[in-house]
This record gives structure tokens, C-alpha cells and sequence, in this order.
């Protein structure tokens, strides 16, 4: 069988922002829905805490190191082959709407077309006009309006009044959605939705926001004085706030401004949860429910604020490395599981390839989820650990770092200087306790750094294939 795909990813969202997986301050009815009647993966890590090496690695089943897009602002080898292109050659159509970030695309430069396998193409990086290649201020255009009229600037100093619902970045990517899903009915298809949100800055329409009261948001997860246990890319976080009056400087911030911002953090997630039910909505209206595969998902996660920080970098805490992760193909998969199983987004490429009973490449790396989503499998146990990666990827130079996490425990090495984390995420689930200097723990972190130099080797490409013993 060839299910259609319906691939939703949306930009820097956290794992623990669904209602029905264990947040009571967020209104998310129809990823609600996706959960009960489908599988979510609990623990799911990205394999970069940044945008490009992680949708590169997702996208071809491969780790960032292998793939060679190890930081934004790098483009995909052409070596590299993306699902995409996969799928078309064995006769889907594919179409995407919002980001694809596999390239370089600051400047005013406009991201290049690889060899993708995209009939649909409608690209936007993000809302702002600064291509006028941008798909989706073509659409405002279209309806006679402007992106610099319709965005409504700063609130607080953190919080900004986005586009109104019926005009944002993320309606149209699901419009072009919902006009895919009726015009591609009757032929296998796979459909791409990357919208930008909730990505930084903070800026929710309006009337989302008004939905939350920022006194009912929860403060961030951290504590005085943790900074003196944790590493130097911390500590430079910080100062790189101080001394940046567009950045979120949290010393300078009251518990007001942290509530502000979670709250347009919230209503940006319910903004894109209305927008999931709009398009599942056209699944049943055609008829394709059945026989169509959806993934909720985000490319990595967003600090928030927990231990001091804001928006992402070289930080391996569970806030930025795990992420939503849902399946539902009705009748195919199970219904209402969760999977608490370490699981890695790279484990998703070969998870559509076995779907659509198709061949897995030799360079895919990831281990397909079928059977957990099945129950052919024990959903206990896929992965004995989950891998990380960041070199060099964003706003610190010179910062180099892998994790290893096991079920409970989380090893984070930062190369080239005599600096790491060690947590005990049985007894320290918030990662306060950094016990990478402790003696008391020093077989651990011994054996975890064996383990994550494992790690890192059997990350290794698996091509060339080996054709003999000479």
C-alpha cells in the first residue's frame, strides 16, 4: 500500500505544549485528537538544536555529521537524497508550503531548489517580505494586503502583536494544505506543512492572545546560582542578552515578562492547532482519512526560559533536544499509545519508506518506528540511547558539543575545552544538578563518555557500501 503523507512541521516548539500529554495551561483540541487516535512518541530528540542540520538529518535518515549540514547557513550536499525525492521517483506526488532551510537563504538570498522531488513548491522561510520570491506574501498580495500593514509591532519588550489569524503565515501554509489534499486526491501524495511558527520572536495574532491570561502562565524551570555549575556557553548566553537590547535579557526580565512571553508562546502553538484541525477537516471531506499517514512534529525545541534561557544554541537540556512527535494512519497503527521509548526524528525516514513498502537506501542511519506504532515491536524499548549533535551552528563561535541520553541519565561533551554536563534525570529531572565535576560520579561520567564517543563513531556514514574483503 502507498498511504499519503501529511507531514506537519512547525518551527521550535517544545515537546510538553499538547494538552493531551500533560499541559493543563494550552488549548491544542485537535493535536489532542492525533493523540488519542494514534501513537505519540514521548521522547522524541531532534539531532541538532537548530534548524538546518536538524531538517537536513529528518529529511534523508541521516545524522548531521554524515550529511555534512551541520549549521545554518550550510547547504545540503547534492549527494544527499531527501524522502522527497525518494517517494517521487516511486510515483508520489510531493508538495511542501513554509520553510524548508536545507540552504542558506540570508541576505535577501532566496534558498535554492535542490533535486527534491517537489511538484508543489511554495516556499516562505518566514513571514517577513525579505524575498519577494516569499509565496506567502504573494498570497497577502493577492488579497490586497501588505505584510508592514498588517503586523502590529511591540506589546512588551518580548511580546509583539503578530498578523491577524485570517492573514498569517500560518493560515496559508495550511490553505495550501487543505488545496493539495483535494487537488492530488486519487494518487499517492506526500504534503510538507513547515510553518514558521512558533518560532521567535513572540508575536501571536492578536486574538489569539487575548485568549491568555499571562498571570495563569507558569514561570520557567530554573534556579538562583545554577549558572556557577554549568558551562561557560551558559554564562555567554547571558552576556550575549546583556549586551543585545533585541535579545531576552533574563536577569533584566520580571516573572511578568516571563508569563507574557508564554503566553504568546501558547497562543502562537493553538494558532497552528486550529490550522492541524482545518486540514484534517479536508482529509475527511475527500475521503483520505484511511489511507493517509499525518506526523505532528517540530524540528527542535525552545528554552523559554528555563535555566536562564531564551530561543536555542548549544544547550542539550530536555527543553531544546525533545520535541512533539504524533502518528495517526487509521486502521494501521494503534490508537491512544504512547511510546516512552527513546526514540530520534531520524528514525523517520525509514519509518515512510517501510510504510509505503518501499526499500531503505543503505545510507539511511535511523531505525524505523513501524513496529513500535504496530505493536509488532515492544514499545518499551527502540533506541538503548539518543544522539545530539552541535557544531557550530548558530550565535557561538567555537562551540562544539554532542549529547548521549539514555533513559536516565544525559552525558553533554563540549569539544575543545574542559567543559560538560552530567545529569541524573531519574533523581534531577529539571537538570539542575550538573554532576560532571562531582567525584562522587566519576565512573559514570567515565563510562557515559565512552559510550557517547561510541556514539559519535556509529554515526559514522555507512557509504560506501563495503563490496568485499579488498
Amino acid at each position: 500500500m502507498n498511504p499519503n503523507i501529511l507531514w506537519i512541521c512547525t518551527d521550535q516548539q517544545r515537546y510538553d505544549t499538547i494538552a493531551a500529554l500533560g499541559n493543563p495551561h494550552i488549548r491544542t483540541p485537535h493535536i489532542d485528537g492525533l493523540v488519542r487516535e494514534g501513537v505519540a512518541c514521548t521522547r522524541a530528540v531532534c539531532q541538532s538544536t537548530v534548524c538546518s542540520p536538524s531538517r537536513g538529518s529528518f529529511l534523508t535518515g541521516r545524522y548531521p555529521r554524515t550529511t555534512g549540514l551541520r549549521q545554518n547557513g550550510q547547504t545540503l550536499p547534492a549527494r544527499e537524497r531527501l524522502i522527497t525525492r525518494i517517494l517521487a521517483d516511486h510515483g508520489y506526488t510531493c508538495g511542501l508550503a513554509g520553510k524548508l532551510h536545507l540552504s542558506s537563504c540570508a541576505g535577501g538570498r532566496v534558498e535554492p531548489r535542490q533535486d527534491d522531488g517537489y511538484t508543489v513548491f511554495d516556499w516562505s522561510h518566514h513571514p517577513q517580505p525579505d524575498w519577494p520570491e516569499n509565496a506567502y506574501t504573494q498570497w497577502l498580495a493577492k488579497k490586497g494586503r501588505r505584510w508592514e500593514d498588517l503586523y502590529g509591532g511591540s506589546i512588551t519588550p518580548y511580546v509583539e502583536r503578530g498578523v491577524p489569524a485570517e492573514f498569517h503565515q500560518t493560515t496559508w501554509c495550511a490553505e495550501m494544505a487543505v488545496e493539495f489534499i483535494r487537488h492530488y486526491r486519487g494518487r499517492p501524495w506526500l504534503f510538507n506543512l513547515n510553518c514558521f511558527d512558533p518560532h521567535h520572536p513572540f508575536d501571536p495574532p492578536p486574538e489569539y492572545l487575548a485568549k491568555y491570561d499571562a498571570a495563569d502562565m507558569p514561570l520557567p524551570v530554573r534556579r538562583p546560582g545554577e549558572w556557577e555549575e554549568k558551562t561557560s556557553y551558559q554564562r555567554l548566553d547571558h552576556e550575549f542578552a546583556h549586551n543585545n537590547p533585541k535579545a531576552y535579557h533574563v536577569a533584566a526580565m520580571t516573572d511578568d515578562d516571563h508569563r507574557q512571553v508564554r503566553a504568546a508562546y501558547y497562543a502562537m502553538v493553538e494558532l497552528i492547532d486550529d490550522q492541524v484541525g482545518r486540514i484534517l477537516a479536508a482529509l475527511d471531506e475527500t475521503g483520505q482519512r484511511e489511507q493517509t499517514l499525518v506526523i505532528f512534529m517540530s524540528d527542535h525545541g525552545e528554552m523559554l526560559g528555563d535555566h536562564g534561557i531564551y530561543l536555542k544554541g548549544p544547550h542539550f537540556y530536555e527543553a531544546a533536544v525533545r520535541v512533539p512527535l504524533v502518528l495517526r494512519w487509521p486502521g494501521r497503527i494503534a490508537e491512544d499509545v504512547r511510546i516512552d521509548g527513546l526514540v530520534e526524528l531520524v528514525d523517520l525516514v525509514p519509518t515512510l519508506l517501510e510504510a509505503a513498502e518501499l526499500p531503505i537506501p543503505e545510507g539511511v542511519q535511523g531505525r524505523s518506528l513501524l513496529p513500535l506504532l504496530t505493536g509488532d515491536a515492544d514499545r518499551s524499548h527502540h533506541r538503548d540511547y539518543v544522539y545530539c549533535e552541535y557544531y557550530n551552528a548558530w550565535t557561538h563561535p567555537r562551540s562544539y558539543g554532542t549529547m548521549m541520553r539514555t533513559p536516565d541519565k544525559k552525558n553533554a561533551v563540549y569539544h575543545g575545552v574542559e567543559e560538560g554536563e552530567l545529569y541524573d534525570l531519574a533523581a534531577d529531572p529539571d537538570e539542575f544538578e550538573n554532576l560532571w565535576m562531582s567525584r562522587e560520579h566519576a565512573a559514570i561520567r567515565e563510562r557515559l563518555l565512552k559510550q557517547a564517543f561510541d556514539a559519535s563513531v556509529f554515526t559514522m556514514d555507512p557509504l560506501p557500501k563495503r563490496l568485499g574483503p579488498f
